[in-house]
């Protein structure tokens, strides 16, 4: 054994060894444990230092499983169609199908390089017909079933991706992926009916292991609120206007009503006066983003000339049409109450309208308001409501309006159905075929999949259509019911399609008969450990969830739920922003596994900080970690070829050690179980200085505890230490609890507060005899002096104020 560490050397060796003797095989005595990573999407910038983060938690956990005896699933794969890859491919020219390789093999060479035990066999790639053609037949499924459906709709439009968003895409008025401002546009779409499955995903975030802020995120997407449905008649016609609103009890406050521009029957409402304000105000609006209109500080409007009948009080109220109100949550009508709603009493002040208080702080008096009230209190100017509670009236109200044929009570719902149909080329075709004669009609099974073809011109077009409605040989076609000319569906899937079901692809990767056998599925999943960003918590955990429920009611997979755990790591920034090429701060891999090695990189990115929290990346850093993996270098190699007899210190504090790094592992706060390891690593070096060494039980042990972590250097002191089998055969160090019970402990002795020294005591001394012997350690140091109190912290610290 070379006692200097040569890392470039034992890497390379144990790499390859574990490329022809894998530490991790199926063996169905063993019990399972499926442990996944979100897959990347093959970016050309390839892996950052971020990305490390994620995949080496995770071979960790993975690694350590198989040291408990598990078989375990960890898999990797592509997400590698989409928006990310196409506008890669369209920056730099290249064919996406030619770059989309290229950047799979810079980023499986790197994937590689942190020497996780992803099992390749089980590779997946979602741009592969044999993969995508089980994304067109959950399609057809759903179509059948169907929970896929057209719609014409106005939808948020990204004018530089020229390409449809779904609402989570367009979050805060910009594309995700470019940042572009969204606009709207009407245009013909699929769409996936994920609201049938609201409430089920609602009810069951409960029974996840997943942090309370990811089920929030979700609960507060889906949005699930209680109210009432309550119709407003129109004065002088038979026409109404109903609305949803979750605040029932202060109907009495409601002195105007406004419509979104976008209102069905809004035409029929109209006076003839005011008709040609309202199209002009509805053309302006429709020309602004969501987002800007629901975040406009400055509200505009325009008046109907139309009233409606208040239902609970019978007055009239006049109808008016504002952009702040959106025609897709709700019915794209607002019951105003101006007193009690920011927006209502900013367009009420500004229009002139009536705002009349219903709720009463308790304990105050009536008097004109100057900002809208939101609080509790008491119903007032109400009728029959007066003197209620407000937040309990919330609750009645609705029961009692619908026994007085007033309303109904009803539920709502923020999430909205999901927006599928892309107008880009590089996604999954949809298996659709449209035919004049028998309508939308799905491909038949055995034609799956349904090739994406080869192009010249693979860019977007500015027309709205996907570049695939130009290939007219592809999209002519034949009716697979009647036979007759027919049309194949030009847009294709978003890149959300095949990343919502692939941890089901992994368990059954090579079957060409179904998307996974139930035989496989009930073996592997579903996923015990899922790590990856925050960034995902709305959009792929939500649709990935809607997926497998779906599936599940097919009776294609045996669970309704796929992820049991869920981990999100923090993100690594550079000087305080996220890494990005053109920010010029990505931190490559590369560079610092050629100077310190994989194990030092692997640790270190353990050790930046909490691994759920952002933490600013410092290479300096790593030298620390570079430096202890050399210091326990030269421990084994110091101490491996005469080792002594365990001292009662030393098998306390290897006991400790095995609990503790055990505990945190488990708890998954890495950046504790490194600096455990250090600590550790510091009290053993002292007890092997006293005592001329340490046992073989002990280098055993601390090399076991190092491996999911180093794994390189674990498996060169492994076999250094006289094993022939990997260290990952050896089982994970179990703690003896008796040898952590201690006969002596190590106390601090201070005199007025300052530390004289330590001193051993037995762990069962009574007060007056640790004061006692602390007394004698002390010797001369109290001559002279009047001890005026002693203090004894039990098993701490003796303190003797002195004058």
């Amino acid at each position: 054994m070379n006692s200097h560490y040569e890392f470039t050397e034992i890497e390379k060796k144990w790499r390859a060894e574990w490329e022809k003797n894998p530490i991790n095989v199926e063996d169905d005595k063993k019990p399972k444990f499926y442990c996944l990573d979100m897959f990347p999407y093959p970016s050309g910038t390839g892996l950052h230092v971020g990305h490390w983060r994620g995949y080496v938690l995770s071979d960790v956990v993975s690694r350590y499983k198989v040291l408990q005896g598990f078989q375990v699933l960890h898999p990797m794969g592509w997400d590698a169609f989409g928006l990310p890859a196409e506008n890669f491919a369209i920056k730099n020219n290249i064919h996406p199908r030619i770059s989309t390789a290229d950047n799979i093999t810079n980023v499986k060479r790197q994937l590689h390089e942190i020497s996780a035990i992803y099992d390749w066999d089980k590779e997946v790639d979602t741009t592969d017909p044999g993969y995508y053609k089980w994304t067109q037949w959950i399609f057809v499924q759903m179509f059948k079933k169907g929970l896929a459906y057209e719609k014409q709709m106005p939808l948020n439009w990204c004018p530089s991706c020229k390409c449809v968003l779904a609402n989570e895409e367009a979050a805060g008025g910009t594309c995700e992926r470019c940042g572009a401002t969204v606009t709207k546009r009407n245009l013909r779409q699929w769409m996936l009916k994920i609201t049938a499955y609201a409430d089920r995903l609602l009810e069951d975030l409960q029974q996840l292991d997943w942090s309370e802020k990811v089920k929030k995120m979700q609960s507060d997407w889906i949005g699930k609120s209680y109210g009432a449905e309550v119709d407003f008649k129109i004065s002088g016609s038979d026409n109404k206007i109903s609305v949803f609103t979750t605040r029932p009890d202060t109907l009495h406050g409601c002195t105007f009503m406004v419509l979104a521009p976008e209102y069905k029957g809004l035409d029929e409402i109209v006076t003839p006066e005011c008709k040609e304000a309202v199209n002009q105000y509805c053309f302006d609006a429709s020309t602004k983003s969501s987002v800007d209109r629901m975040t406009d500080k400055e509200k505009t409007g325009v008046f109907t000339g139309a009233y409606c009948v208040n239902p609970v009080n019978g007055k009239e109220i006049p109808v008016w049409v504002a952009d702040y109100v959106l025609a897709d949550y709700g019915t794209g009508a607002v019951m105003c109450v101006p007193a009690h709603d920011e927006r209502d009493f900013d367009f009420a002040t500004k229009f002139n309208l009536p705002i009349v208080q219903v709720i009463l702080p308790e304990g105050t008096e009536e008097k004109p308001l100057t900002e809208a009230y939101a609080g509790d209190g008491v119903i007032i100017n109400s009728g029959e409501w007066n003197g209620m509670k407000a937040f309990e009236a919330k609750k009645k109200v609705p029961h009692m309006m619908e026994e007085q044929g007033l309303g109904k009570k009803t539920v709502n719902y923020k999430l909205r159905d999901w927006v599928f149909s892309r107008q880009r080329y590089w996604g999954e075709p949809i298996p659709i075929i449209h035919c004049d004669h028998c309508g939308a009609v799905p491909v038949p099974e055995d034609q799956l999949p349904v090739l994406l073809p080869e192009v010249e011109s693979y860019k977007p077009t500015d027309t709205g259509e996907s570049p695939l409605a130009q290939i007219d040989e592809w999209v002519n076609t034949t009716c697979p019911v009647c036979g007759r000319p027919a049309k194949r569906e030009t847009n294709t899937m978003p890149q959300w399609a095949g990343s919502s079901w692939y941890f089901l692809r992994y368990v059954d990767n090579h079957n060409d008969k179904e998307l996974a056998s139930m035989d496989a599925l009930k073996k592997w999943a579903p996923v015990d450990l899922y790590v990856g960003g925050i960034e995902h918590a709305v959009l792929h955990l939500l649709y990935a969830r809607f997926y497998t429920k779906f599936l599940y009611d097919i009776g294609a997979v045996p669970f309704e739920e796929p992820f049991q755990k869920l981990f999100n790591q923090g993100m690594i920034t550079k000087n305080g922003g996220k890494m990005s090429k053109s920010l010029g701060n990505v931190v490559s891999p590369d560079e610092l596994v050629e100077k310190y090695g994989c194990d030092s990189l692997r640790m270190y990115e353990l050790f930046v900080g909490p691994p759920e929290m952002d933490c600013d990346w410092d290479d300096s850093g790593i030298d620390g970690v570079f430096r202890f993996l050399n210091r326990t270098w030269k421990m084994i190699y110091s101490y491996k070829d005469a080792p002594v007899q365990a001292s009662k210190d030393e098998e306390f504090i290897c006991n400790k050690l095995i609990s503790d790094i055990t505990s945190r592992l488990e708890a998954l706060t890495m950046n504790t179980v490194v600096s455990g390891f250090m600590e550790y690593s510091n009290k053993l070096n002292d007890i092997a200085k006293k005592q001329g060494g340490l046992s073989k039980e002990t280098l055993d042990t601390i090399v076991i505890l190092l491996a999911p972590f180093v794994p390189h250097i674990s498996e060169e002191l492994w076999k250094e230490l006289g094993h022939t089998d990997s260290v990952f055969a050896a089982g994970w160090p179990q703690v003896d609890e008796s040898k952590l019970v201690q006969d002596t402990i190590e106390i601090a002795i201070q005199v007025s507060g300052k530390l004289r020294g330590t001193m051993e005591i037995s762990t069962s001394a009574a007060k007056d005899a640790v004061l006692a012997q602390a007394k004698e350690v002390l010797g001369n140091r109290l001559e002279g002096k009047e001890i005026v109190k002693e203090i004894y912290v039990p098993g701490r610290i003796v303190n003797l104020i002195v004058k």
